[in-house]
């Protein structure tokens, strides 16, 4: 499936970006929110069929990026600041197993799950009653612990889409609240 967005000048889409925005690409609701947007690649996917989009990351110039495609950008730690319920929350998120985040955009700590988790748990908060969250995360995390953590806040897991690229396989995991 070929992407349908123009790519914006100061960034290309990596592989996952594409991979995630093409299964995104239909999903419909009122309010939508990206976690750790950087871009906003991902948030101008959901435009197209959400009212309203809001996406957030701890990166204020990834904010300062984003918002030339997005208007609702909030510059903080994944939805803690927020306060709006959503229908969908998005997240491709930091899973790589790390000792220290020296790269915050793919470092998640132990076993690649510290950094997931909680961005799971601040989605969580935001989330309406039987909302759905899709999150990105990697043969290279401990990704079936993620998933059991994820379902001991009381969230249905499923793993809805995989792709194998180079060393890794990207897992797509779709968590209704």
């Amino acid at each position: 499936m070929q992407n349908k967005l123009t790519k914006t000048e100061h960034y290309s889409p990596s592989e996952d970006t594409i991979f995630f925005a093409n299964y995104i690409e239909d999903e419909k609701g009122n309010n939508a929110l990206d976690i750790g947007t950087g871009s906003g690649y991902l948030a101008q996917v959901l435009l197209t069929n959400f009212n309203h989009v809001v996406a957030t990351d701890t990166n204020y110039n990834s904010i300062k990026k984003a918002h030339a495609v997005i208007d609702d950008c909030v510059c903080c730690n994944a939805a803690d600041a927020l306060h709006i319920d959503f229908d969908l929350v998005i997240c491709n998120m930091p899973y790589l197993p790390s000792d220290e985040i020296v790269d915050a955009t793919v470092d998640g700590l132990h076993e690649g799950l510290e950094v997931p988790f909680r961005i799971i748990k601040s989605a969580k908060n935001v989330l309406k009653k039987n909302g759905k969250m899709i999150f990105l995360t990697s043969s290279l995390a401990n990704y079936e612990k993620l998933l059991k953590q994820t379902e001991s806040l009381g969230f249905h897991v499923k793993i809805v889409a995989t792709k194998k690229i180079f060393f890794e396989e990207l897992i797509l995991v779709e968590a209704i609240n």
